[in-house]
């Protein structure tokens, strides 16, 4: 990894993969809403409002996925010092942020018809409130100090302690009674779900996949060029100081 440590390489990396996630994220986000709307059938049960899944699970399956990049991120700062890496992490919070409060949203709405409540301190809801203010603790400390040194590294402690949640979040259906269902595509023996649903599901979170590469590109290349900036400000208010 320390092979990207320098900036001018990562840019020419992340320049080259951009447009092929742009274009991923486009054309599998169109495909999946695609079947999901319109192709996919509605549950024999759930009806039509079965269709808020294909946002949801995928959005949740996308606070998960991000948070333990982050972590990742986190570690390889810590650990290994990557120059980088402090900054990876800070672009990824606010997607996964955004990511997880998808989920929540869109879980009280598919909630309320199904469950009859907006909200229940269901074991797996709890666990996903507590990782949006992971998130929202995580962006909160990085920018919390005068040094932005002890704010990265607050934030990175904050991110490892945090992802012990993970697995609560996705082991909470087996643990506890819970009014979430078992595992239905993750699991042994392969996923039990319907193909016309599992279609669709898949293409949603491919695409949202796409989708946080992009925009973690986007905002890697905005966190380097404010730091070039910043650089170049304090270099002039030294030679300032120099000249008085």
């Amino acid at each position: 990894m320390h092979r990207f440590a320098n900036p001018a390489r990562f840019l020419r990396m992340a320049n080259a993969v951009l447009p092929y996630a742009a274009a991923a994220a486009a054309a599998l986000l169109a495909a999946g809403l695609w079947f999901a709307l319109i192709a996919s059938p509605p549950d024999y049960q759930q009806k039509d409002s079965v269709r808020i899944m294909y946002i949801h699970v995928p959005s949740a399956w996308m606070g998960m996925v991000c948070y333990a990049a982050m972590a990742l991120f986190s570690a390889m700062a810590l650990v290994w010092k990557h120059p980088l890496a402090d900054l990876l992490a800070r672009a990824t919070a606010p997607v996964g942020a955004a990511f997880t409060f998808i989920c929540l949203v869109t879980g009280a709405l598919w909630g309320k018809p199904m469950w009859g409540t907006w909200w229940a301190w269901d074991a797996r809801l709890t666990s996903m409130l507590i990782l949006f203010f992971l998130y929202l603790g995580h962006m909160a400390l990085a920018n919390a100090f005068d040094d932005p040194a002890r704010g990265h590294k607050a934030a990175a402690i904050l991110a490892l302690v945090g992802a012990v949640n993970l697995p609560v979040i996705k082991f909470s259906v087996d643990w506890w009674n819970t009014l979430h269902q078992p595992a239905s595509v993750a699991k042994m023996g392969g996923p039990s779900i319907d193909p016309s649903m599992l279609v669709p599901l898949l293409l949603m979170a491919a695409g949202f996949k796409a989708y946080w590469l992009m925009v973690l590109i986007l905002r890697a290349r905005a966190e380097i060029a404010a730091a070039k900036v910043h650089t170049i400000r304090m270099a002039q208010v030294h030679a300032a100081g120099q000249g008085e």
